[in-house]
């Protein structure tokens, strides 16, 4: 198994054209958005606060061990019980953490209503990101979406920032209706698809659009992404906390080393079925084990504490595949 590949794939460094006006980066960049795109866990103090200073190390982490790209703040990062200020700032410490950096930065900029979502906007296309992604406004559980109120959403959303989008789907927003939107939307050249069936949709997407975008990425802790690929997806959005085993399997894949991505990928799932187990401190847990965040606190009020023999499986796991982690 040809390990010494593992670190050989890098993203080139930023072209001296990253402090271009957003546009026309988004032009010259977008083709460059493949891969593998953690959502970053959100990092807080034993005091309760976001600790910025450990998601700007979050960022460094994730260059450290080859991520291709990084999404922040999504669904795994509790966006929904993050502060306006909290997302402001925690953005535009990502924003200046990355710079230099190899990994691709996203921000997430969804929120509950349009208005709020376009002030994110403005503030992402300000700080010049890679690209922006959001989701559409909803209430928790919800499964059915006003389309028509949802695609004036997304045009407010791409309106006041000209970045890449990544429309996130999910619920009753079919391939046809995000191929609609794309037509509509130059921006939204990629789609985190999450609703339906995600390998038929892949192939679905595949076969309908009419050019090449939008592209399409997946999430649900990259279970299938071996079948992912195969289908061509353009890349996947699953946890931080292991991404460098989800990187590896992308690149032996697409440098043909199918059997070693396969072997490898079968030492993602021991965490991701402990990640449905546990939930999300089992997320933040596993970067405590790596050095990366000094404790292991969520906000949801729903996550069920670790306890010791949580960790302790968590230990177990994690020192099993440590041969095949960097960093």
């Amino acid at each position: 198994m040809p390990f010494a590949r593992f670190d050989r794939r890098r993203f080139l460094a930023l072209s001296a054209g990253f402090l271009a006006a957003p546009a026309l980066r988004a032009a010259a960049e977008r083709e460059d958005l493949r891969g593998i795109y953690p959502i970053m866990q959100t990092p807080y103090l034993d005091s309760g606060g976001v600790d910025f200073d450990t998601l700007a190390e979050e960022a460094r982490f994730l260059d450290r061990v080859g991520s291709h790209g990084m999404v922040w703040p999504q669904l795994a990062s509790e966006y929904f019980l993050l502060t306006e200020d909290e997302r402001m700032k925690g953005m535009e410490a990502l924003a200046k953490a990355s710079r230099g950096l190899k990994p691709k930065l996203v921000l997430g900029v969804q929120a509950e209503n349009a208005e709020q979502a376009v002030a994110y906007a403005r503030h992402a296309n300000h700080l010049g990101p890679a690209g922006i992604i959001a989701l559409p406004p909803r209430e928790e559980g919800q499964q059915e979406f006003d389309l028509d109120a949802t695609s004036d959403y997304y045009r407010a959303v791409a309106e006041a920032c000209p970045l890449p989008l990544f429309v996130q789907a999910i619920g009753n927003m079919s391939v046809e209706y995000i191929l609609g939107l794309a037509r509509e939307i130059p921006t939204l050249q990629y789609v985190k698809d999450e609703a339906g069936h995600t390998l038929s949709r892949i192939t679905e997407f595949g076969e309908k659009r009419e050019g090449p975008w939008p592209q399409v990425f997946t999430g649900g802790h990259g279970r299938t992404l071996i079948d992912e690929m195969a289908r061509g997806s353009a890349g996947s959005m699953p946890a931080a906390s292991w991404v460098e085993l989800y990187v590896d399997a992308w690149d032996l894949w697409h440098d043909g080393y199918r059997s070693e991505a396969i072997d490898l990928f079968s030492k993602v799932m021991l965490f991701v079925t402990q990640a449905g187990a546990y939930g999300l401190p089992s997320l933040s847990y596993v970067l405590h084990m790596r050095g990366v965040f000094p404790n292991w606190k969520v906000r949801s009020p729903e996550a069920k504490p670790l306890d010791e023999e949580s960790q302790q499986a968590l230990r177990r796991t994690y020192e099993f595949v440590k041969p095949y982690l960097r960093a």
